[in-house]
């Protein structure tokens, strides 16, 4: 008996930390992608309009005021409005969706055919619209740079390789994209995310390695703290990867190039 007293506490503590295991990592609130675009405009960046990879400033009506210099040789009608990024891109979790590849039984046109890809994962499946709609991974872009970069997984380009839309640091080529310097925390510490959140998200070992190089090397800046940090009060979970990087000291959260609305960094401490 005093055996199984003694064994009791640390059986107790196990099956904790086996439910604490399984709780949700992720987004819990929100399936509709519309309501969270919508959510994101007049919460998150409601006093903070400008678009990622481009630093473009953008209306309350979501139409772009371009920068200067800047170049959309392919998709030029969808450069003047925003469009909202999937950082970690919807395809590139939704193959792993059963209901992406082979589609499923609600899934069918009027006309009686079948369908599949992100239509009938959106249709059929929850855990997929709750990813499709979790707001770590949203960012506005301008909507020809979206619609450039597709899925294409981020890579490290060599140095010299040109800027895809003249003066904004974004580069595409070969089914590849290289964000700039002042987002590559940013868009790491995103992916590092997605995939503790989410079991059906792995990083292969070439992003992961180049994740964590990107991580470690671009501090957080004062904005990707707070933008974390309307995130989790509004969908109600952390990007701990962003909370710990905003723990850091504020002289290392300061190290910015490329983007200019990302320069002015607080001389505090954030918290997330």
């Amino acid at each position: 008996m005093k055996r199984v007293l003694l064994l009791l506490p640390a059986l107790i503590f196990a099956a904790s930390a086996a439910s604490a295991a399984d709780a949700p990592r992720g987004n819990t609130q929100f399936e509709s992608f519309s309501q969270v675009k919508k959510i994101l405009l007049d919460q998150v960046f409601n006093d903070h309009r400008t678009t990622i990879y481009c630093g473009a400033s953008f209306t309350p009506d979501k139409q772009v005021i371009l920068p200067k210099g800047f170049i959309a040789a392919k998709s030029p009608k969808r450069a003047n409005r925003i469009e909202w990024e999937h950082i970690l891109p919807a395809e590139n979790f939704g193959r792993a969706f059963t209901e992406w590849r082979e589609g499923a039984p609600e899934c069918v046109k009027g006309n009686g055919k079948p369908y599949k890809g992100r239509a009938c994962a959106n249709r059929a499946s929850a855990e997929y619209r709750l990813m499709q709609a979790d707001m770590y991974n949203l960012y506005p872009a301008i909507g020809s740079v979206n619609a450039a970069r597709q899925n294409y997984d981020y890579t490290q380009f060599a140095k010299g390789t040109p800027n895809t839309f003249g003066t904004c640091p974004m580069k595409i080529e070969d089914r590849k994209a290289e964000p700039p310097d002042a987002v590559k925390g940013l868009v790491a510490r995103t992916y590092k995310y997605m995939e503790w959140a989410y079991s059906k998200y792995r990083m292969s070992n070439q992003t992961r390695q180049l994740m964590n190089a990107w991580d470690k090397t671009f501090p957080a800046t004062a904005w990707e703290c707070e933008r974390a940090s309307r995130i989790a009060a509004i969908q109600g979970n952390v990007n701990p990867f962003t909370q710990a990087a905003c723990r850091k000291p504020a002289k290392y959260l300061s190290r910015l190039s490329g983007v200019p609305h990302l320069r002015k960094v607080s001389s505090r401490r954030v918290s997330v």
